[in-house]
Parts: structure tokens; C-alpha cells; sequence
């Protein structure tokens, strides 16, 4: 080895070793782990849908369907997530606020779960919201002031006795003798017992009201009055009336009957069906029950509370509200098939008489009714417009009826815009399924409203959640997969 090449060597050594001095002090200031906050961490929140038949607060049955749920901001399937066996959503002692238009209408404790169908669903029941609690400014008694600052009556406190000054600036009761009223000489007064005194004589006038009658305390030693205003003594032989005291016999191993017995925990014998402790379980919901019967509303668990957000949109002008739902009206029957009929035409008559008479005006056609109507307004977001929503579908058969659902918005000219538009009817449920609105949910925890639909199908069904957000209606989220949830036909 030449020198040439062994100093070339030793001077790419030195500067190897000089680069690691230089970056050794930054390993050295590696901490090795970083630490997150835990407060910034996202918190899990859960979506279902509630679906009850009877009157709302006191169902006849009832059962909660799991939709998702959101963890580190992203949704998961509710049905599936963390099972054990029952999935996450379901778990005992969950407790759900049940929401309509963003308003809470009640609680729901999940006690016990189940699978129908081969969909896990979750049973409870349903509670009232609590009571808001007072404020201690309201729960606080008023104050009373000692000082009167106006010529209002003011309420004032009653001092000591001892204390004249205050006594004589307040007018209690606490005055002196010569500024206090005469006493009434016929006024019953109640007095001490003196033990100068004579106790025998119930009557005997005081010094202060001769007068007045006085109630005294009785002594053990008293006589009984025998009517006649004279004390007599107790008659030795006079019958007593005392309570008499059963005292327990001692334990010879006597029979005790089953009706005298005074043990609540002692077990007795009776006829009747035997029943067994068993959990106690609610009514359920099974099947799929007919949509007249059936009701929906969201449910939603948070372990974090988050103020009310209604999402109810409220028209500047109603006028505007009337007008936009007969534009999706049209646009809806137009999508079904329902065309309205034209206006008759009213053939010319030649006789003079006939010219001369008013001619009458045509009867407006009236537009073909939608049957199953349902018009939503939402305000998805603090200061953004109106989102509209009409479901409808005709008549007939289930078989042969067509259904139909828009998401609308108004444009810049008052017109309706349309950003989705689903048409299916009963022989293609599998393919397109019916999409049924149960309500807007803030899903993402991000204070801006989602909405929740029902993707029923001819056997099975799911449940999607739509963003409107820049002009367009986006899926955000499918449960179940999308198996069934495909892309709605225009």
C-alpha cells in the first residue's frame, strides 16, 4: 500500500470520526419517546338509530340499532367494532341521548343484547331527561337589611331583650314598660309554674291578671278533677286501662302456624306457576314492522358533553318555504312518472244564445298527490342555508310502488338545486335500496350536521351518512359494508 493511498485513508477517517463528535450531541437530545397529550386525544362516540312502536317516552317496544362509531376521527362500523361478543355500542349500562332535530327528547339504558337477523341490536329503556339543577343565586333565601334605606316597609330582625338601643330604634317587641300597650284584662295568658304556688288548684288567679285564666303544667302528684271543680284522690280499686306486653315464651320447641309468623325472610308454601329470578328484559322489537307503525330517531353516546345544536332552519320569509317545496314537488313526481293531466279544452259552440254567455273558467288540474310525503329544512351548519330533503313515493302495492328522495339547495336566483337524487322501485330494492331520512347528527363531533339515512332494502338494509358540503351531497360513511349500499339511480 502506497503512502498516498494510507493518508488518503487516515484523513477520510479523521473526518468520518469528526462527523460523529459533531452529531453525537444531537442523539444525546433525543428524548426517545414522544408524549402526547391526553386531552387532545378524541374522545369515542357512538351513532344509533332508536326504533320504537307506541307513543314516544312510554313505547310499547322498542330496540336500538348501532351505526357507528368514532374513534381518533374515524368512523367505524357500530355493528362490529370491539365485539365481545356484543359490539362495543351495545355494551351494558351505555346510556344514550336520544335526539330529534338536535333537541334531547330523552335517555336510553341499554340493559342486554341480542341478534335478529344476523344484525346485533340492543334493548332498554327508555328515561325522561333530568331535571336541570338551580343555580345557588336561585336557591339562596333573600336578605333581610337591618338599616332602612327608603320609606318602604323593610323587614327587620328581632333583637335581644337585653339590648335597648336597638329595641327602641326598631320598634320590636323588646320596648319598655311605658311605651308598651295595655295589656287586655280578658286576654288568656300563659305563665310559669311558681313554686310558691299551690299545684292542687287549677284556677287560682295570678297576681299579675286575677282575672285571666292560666294554664299550668301538670305534677305527677296531681289529683284527678271529678267534674265538680273539687280534687279528689285516686280510688285504689278503680279498673286501670294498660296495654298489655306479650312476653316471649321460652323456646321448648313449639309449632309456630305459617300465618302468625312475623319473619319477612321465612319462605312459605303457595300454589301457584313457579317463577324463577330471570333478568328482567323490555319489550323488544322484532321483525321489521310496517312503516305506519314504526318510529326512528337518533341516539347518540358521548362521554364528553357538547351544548344543544338544533337543526331546524328558519325562514326569513315562509313564503319562500312554501315555494321551494312545490319546486321539489314537481321534481319529484316528474322522477315517478306522475305527470299532471292537462287542462280540459272546451269545444266552440255556433248558437247565438251560447255566444252571449259568460264563458266559464276552466278548472285548474289539481297535481297528482305523493303519498308518504315527507319535507325536512335543515340548517347543517351556524350560518350556512337552507338544505331541503322530500321523500315521497306513489301508490299501490309495495311490489309496485316507485319511491323517490332529493337533497336540494336554493341557488343564488331562488331555484332549487338539486345535489341527489335517488329513484328505485319494489322490484329493484336489492339493487337500489330506498333511502328513508331519520334525521341530521353531528356524526364527526365537529359541530356541523350529517345526514342519516336508511338504505331498506327488499331483506336487509343499512344505514349512510351524507355530508352536503360546497354544492354536493358526499357519502361519508355505509354500515355494513356496501353489499347493498350502492350508488342511487337518477
Amino acid at each position: 500500500m502506497s503512502f498516498c493511498k494510507t493518508g488518503t485513508f487516515i484523513r477520510q477517517a479523521k473526518l468520518a470520526a469528526a462527523a460523529l463528535l459533531v452529531c453525537s450531541p444531537g442523539w444525546a437530545q433525543y428524548p426517545g419517546q414522544i408524549s402526547k397529550d391526553p386531552k387532545a386525544s378524541p374522545e369515542l362516540r357512538s351513532i344509533a338509530v332508536l326504533e320504537w312502536t307506541g307513543e314516544p317516552g312510554k313505547p310499547k317496544a322498542s330496540r336500538l340499532v348501532p351505526v357507528a362509531v368514532l374513534d381518533g376521527g374515524r368512523l367505524e362500523d357500530g355493528e362490529i367494532y370491539l365485539a365481545r361478543p356484543q359490539p362495543l355500542a351495545l355494551g351494558g349500562e351505555v346510556e344514550y341521548e336520544l335526539e330529534q332535530d338536535g333537541k334531547p327528547i330523552g335517555l336510553y339504558d341499554i340493559h342486554n343484547a341480542g341478534e335478529q337477523q344476523g344484525s346485533w341490536v340492543g334493548f332498554g329503556v327508555w328515561k325522561p331527561m333530568p331535571a336541570p339543577k338551580l343555580s345557588r343565586a336561585s336557591q339562596e333565601p333573600p336578605k333581610i337589611d337591618d338599616v332602612e334605606s327608603d320609606d318602604h316597609p323593610v323587614l327587620h330582625r328581632k333583637h335581644p331583650s337585653g339590648d335597648s338601643s336597638k329595641g327602641s330604634s326598631t320598634g320590636s317587641t323588646t320596648d319598655s314598660g311605658a311605651n308598651a300597650p295595655p295589656s287586655d284584662p280578658d286576654r288568656p295568658t300563659l305563665h310559669k309554674k311558681d313554686s310558691s304556688q299551690s299545684t292542687g288548684d287549677a284556677s287560682s288567679p295570678t297576681a299579675s291578671n286575677p282575672d285571666g285564666p292560666t294554664l299550668h303544667k301538670k305534677s305527677s302528684d296531681d289529683s284527678r278533677d271529678n267534674g265538680s271543680g273539687n280534687a279528689q284522690a285516686t280510688d285504689p280499686d278503680r279498673p286501670v286501662l294498660k296495654k298489655s306486653r306479650k312476653t316471649e315464651s321460652a323456646d321448648v320447641g313449639e309449632v309456630e302456624s305459617v300465618p302468625d309468623a312475623t319473619d319477612p325472610d321465612r319462605p312459605r308454601l303457595k300454589r301457584g306457576v313457579f317463577t324463577a329470578d330471570s333478568l328482567a328484559v323490555a319489550p323488544s322489537l322484532v321483525g321489521l314492522p310496517t312503516e305506519n307503525d314504526l318510529e326512528q330517531t337518533v341516539a347518540v353516546s358521548d362521554a364528553k358533553s357538547r351544548p344543544e345544536h338544533i337543526w331546524n332552519y328558519a325562514w326569513a320569509n315562509p313564503a319562500d318555504e312554501a315555494k321551494m317545496k312545490a319546486s321539489l314537488e314537481e321534481i319529484a313526481r316528474d322522477a315517478l312518472g306522475l305527470k299532471t293531466p292537462p287542462p280540459p279544452i272546451h269545444k266552440r259552440t255556433t248558437t247565438a244564445t251560447a255566444a252571449h254567455k259568460p264563458a266559464k273558467p276552466a278548472p285548474v288540474p289539481q297535481p297528482v298527490p305523493l303519498f308518504g310525503e315527507q319535507f325536512r329544512v335543515f340548517e347543517l351548519a351556524y350560518g350556512s342555508g337552507a338544505t331541503l330533503v322530500l321523500t315521497a313515493h306513489t301508490d299501490g302495492p309495495v311490489a309496485q310502488q316507485k319511491f323517490v328522495t332529493i337533497v336540494a339547495q336554493p341557488d343564488l336566483y331562488g331555484n332549487v338545486l338539486v345535489l341527489l337524487k335517488s329513484v328505485t322501485d319494489g322490484s329493484h330494492l336489492d339493487e337500489a335500496p330506498r333511502m328513508r331520512l331519520v334525521d341530521a347528527v353531528d356524526a364527526m363531533a365537529d359541530n356541523r350536521g350529517e345526514l342519516l339515512f336508511e338504505l331498506r332494502g327488499a331483506t336487509q338494509r343499512q344505514f349512510a351518512l351524507y355530508r352536503v358540503l360546497r354544492g354536493q351531497a358526499e357519502r361519508l360513511f355505509v354500515s355494513g359494508g356496501a353489499d347493498l349500499a350502492v350508488e342511487s339511480r337518477n
